[in-house]
């Protein structure tokens, strides 16, 4: 019996060793901009599931009064410096708004439901609805489609996309925009779209990013079957690769930028990617301050991911950030109220 149990822990540790190594090599990789790795960051989506893994591990060998607990507990510290939080306990409700205060939605609306991939009735309808009951004071829109723009009559001003062959995106706001512009991203449909608006007596510049998809619907066979499992891995490796590219194209651009800056989009990876860390960087990520759970903005296998986001300049303040539930797209909406420090 003592055998078969000393086999068994032996098995386990070897197993923990994996997991705790995978933790930690994601966590460095993450922070090195370099499209040579990406068929390692790939791991950067199985993050989530890693620290789990590391934590049941964790509780079993502190069950079996061993100090193999260590091994975990030292990834789990390292991932945590190295990832930061990804649930928050924090408040997610709304601070009192301000006149001097500024409202921001971001939401990927799946092109308003057009093809009828949602099988409910008015799906498109029911999104403009929700938008006008939350009132955000600027909105950006990924996946947008052009004829919704009369629906949304409470915004004075707004930016498109300008090419047609391109997956459309969209700001709308209630103030002045005095300067919009778009880049496309090389060999893709994406692009990024920036508007210029003028809040009181500053001028903002809100980005709206839809960066590369991956393009894969979750099933069990792209991953149990072999030959599925080989295509499924390297169209994750060179969508990795895009994105990265995308995101260096993005921080260029930002950095040239003359102005107190948000950025808002679909980012199509998950804050433990170094894509994530090229475009936030020197940014506040909303959720992060005032968040609340797991900010799941889709749902992958029924696992929440965060991949939609609102980053904001250190000049702004951030009041509050809130994931909406509305189940009217493939990714749920998210909005925070930001106050420029000189305002206050």
């Amino acid at each position: 019996m003592k055998k078969s149990t000393s086999i068994w822990d032996k098995v386990v540790f070897a197993i923990n060793l994996l997991v705790a190594f995978l933790l930690i090599l994601t966590g460095v990789i993450s922070y090195v901009p370099l499209q040579f790795f990406s068929a390692i960051s790939v791991l950067s989506l199985v993050v989530p599931f890693l620290f789990a893994l590391n934590t049941l591990l964790l509780l079993y060998w502190i069950a079996r009064l061993k100090r193999k607990f260590l091994v975990s507990f030292v990834a789990i510290l390292l991932g945590y410096l190295m990832f930061g939080i990804f649930y928050r306990f924090g408040d997610s409700g709304f601070a009192q708004k301000k006149p001097s205060d500024l409202s921001v939605m971001s939401y990927n609306v799946w092109h308003f439901n057009i093809n009828g991939w949602i099988r409910q009735p008015k799906v498109g309808d029911s999104i403009i609805n929700f938008i006008k009951s939350k009132d955000p004071d600027v909105l950006l829109i990924q996946e947008h489609s052009r004829r919704r723009y009369k629906q949304l009559e409470q915004y004075k001003y707004r930016s498109e996309t300008p090419h047609s062959d391109r997956v459309t995106q969209a700001i709308f706001s209630k103030y002045p925009i005095v300067n919009s512009g778009s880049f496309d991203l090389p060999n893709t449909g994406n692009n990024i779209i920036y508007a210029d608006v003028l809040f009181k007596k500053d001028t903002i510049r809100f980005y709206n990013l839809h960066l590369e998809s991956f393009k894969i619907i979750p099933s069990t066979d792209n991953f149990s079957d072999g030959e599925k499992y080989e295509k499924t891995y390297k169209r994750l490796v060179v969508t990795f690769s895009k994105q990265m590219e995308q995101a260096e194209i993005f921080r260029n651009h930002l950095n040239k930028s003359p102005y107190r800056n948000i950025v808002c989009g679909d980012f199509n990876n998950t804050q433990f990617s170094n894509v994530y860390k090229i475009v936030n960087e020197g940014l506040q990520d909303t959720f992060l301050e005032k968040g609340k759970g797991f900010g799941r903005t889709y749902d992958l296998w029924k696992i929440p991911l965060r991949i939609d986001y609102i980053l904001a300049d250190p000049e702004f303040e951030v009041l509050s950030h809130h994931n909406y539930d509305e189940r009217l797209s493939d990714h749920y909406p998210i909005m925070a109220t930001l106050r420029l420090k000189s305002h206050q």
